[in-house]
């Protein structure tokens, strides 16, 4: 199924949980010289013009990135203030949000000369936006499925690995797809790291996948989860958003509570953010 577009949900508030985790791990991967494989198995279109049609169609990013952006002070939390820093990078004019970044323009932007990136993307349409997106020499988008093609590329090349790995979840059965993945990632790279966005929709399949990855043996796993509505407050809709990350970089649990502390009150009055180590090491 090749339906899924992000555009109409482009900048909404998982698009802010996901990316400020992921930008939160790569500043800790930075931190050390050795050279680093980035694979983003479901890239996207790199970067979202928020007056776009399909972006205007619904206006998530209104629940999103946009109160972030329009709050007036500057971020007490450092981790936010280094992520609108970059943000700013991405729009036309420095003061106007126009774009949303997608993750391969997030992973794209702080690639060194040591490192390497593959961005897959299967839907023809997405893959052709992705391709006229100006990023990094050391980026290589691949038309293709990125399950499969994290499979391939392993093991890396490099001695670091960091895996996003992003899925609509348009079929029932990518939960299943996902974790089969990655247990067979983590048996060819122990140590890399790896983060699995999941949404939190009434039917609860997700459940699938958390459940799978306990069974599979791995251990290490941190959760994290931003709720917009508490669980039954509607019949339909996303109500939350999940982050898994593998071998966590040491302290990124008690740094993105921080951020999530100073950013949660501007999302609504009833969003909420939890966090847990749903397998330890």
């Amino acid at each position: 199924m090749l339906s899924y577009q992000h555009a109409y949900h482009a900048g909404n508030f998982a698009d802010v949980h996901k990316h400020l985790t992921l930008y939160a791990v790569i500043d800790y991967l930075l931190r050390k010289k050795t050279a680093i494989t980035y694979i983003d198995t479901h890239a996207g279109r790199g970067l979202y013009p928020l007056n776009a049609q399909e972006t205007q169609r619904l206006l998530e990013y209104r629940e999103g990135v946009w109160p972030l952006w329009q709050a007036g002070s500057t971020p007490s939390d450092p981790l936010l203030n280094a992520w609108k820093a970059a943000l700013t990078k991405a729009q036309t004019d420095a003061a106007i949000l126009t774009h949303y970044p997608g993750s391969p323009w997030w992973l794209s932007h702080t690639l060194r000369e040591q490192d390497q990136l593959r961005l897959f993307e299967l839907h023809p349409g997405e893959h052709e936006q992705l391709n006229a997106q100006a990023l990094s020499p050391n980026a290589r988008r691949v038309f293709g499925d990125g399950l499969a093609g994290l499979k391939a590329m392993l093991p890396a090349v490099t001695p670091r690995l960091c895996v996003l790995i992003d899925p609509s979840y348009e079929r029932k059965a990518e939960y299943q797809d996902v974790a089969d993945t990655v247990a067979y990632t983590l048996e060819k790279a122990r140590h890399g790291v790896v983060l699995i966005w999941y949404p939190l929709l009434p039917a609860g399949n997700h459940h699938r996948l958390l459940s799978s990855l306990k069974a599979s043996g791995i251990r290490n796993i941190w959760r994290s989860e931003l709720l917009l509505h508490e669980p039954g407050s509607q019949a339909h809709g996303m109500y939350g958003s999940g982050m898994l990350v593998i071998n966590p970089p040491w302290g990124l649990d008690k740094r993105l509570a921080a951020t999530m502390a100073e950013i949660t009150p501007q999302l609504g009055a009833t969003s909420r953010y939890q966090a847990d180590w749903w397998v330890g090491e």
